[in-house]
């Protein structure tokens, strides 16, 4: 949740043009992961939290994407993106080793 925060931070500094365009998609992802992690463990199998941790590393993908586009289109510079992408990393790894250890 700390990361969708300071994605929530860093694209209200993005012009209003992308209010409804790449900001947005930004924040659904940003939003999307914390989101999954929870209900999926919420649920009633290991099998449907991993689902659910799987759908989560998709809108880690996907918010990495459409960063790295930010970037590319002068929204972020790389000293704002760079630490979003290790933060993005770190989070990533913790996912997936979560996701190994859940027993069926």
């Amino acid at each position: 949740m700390e990361l969708a925060k300071e994605i929530y931070q860093i694209t209200g500094k993005f012009p209003q043009s992308e209010k409804f365009g790449l900001t947005n998609q930004i924040r659904r992802a940003s939003v999307s992961i914390p989101s999954n992690i929870a209900e999926g463990q919420g649920r009633n199998s290991a099998k449907e939290f991993r689902q659910f941790l799987s759908i989560s590393l998709g809108s880690l993908a996907e918010l990495e994407t459409q960063l790295i586009l930010s970037k590319e289109i002068n929204l972020l510079t790389t000293e704002e993106l760079n630490p979003l992408l290790f933060t993005l990393d770190r989070i990533r790894k913790m996912v997936k080793s979560l996701s190994r250890v859940i027993t069926p």
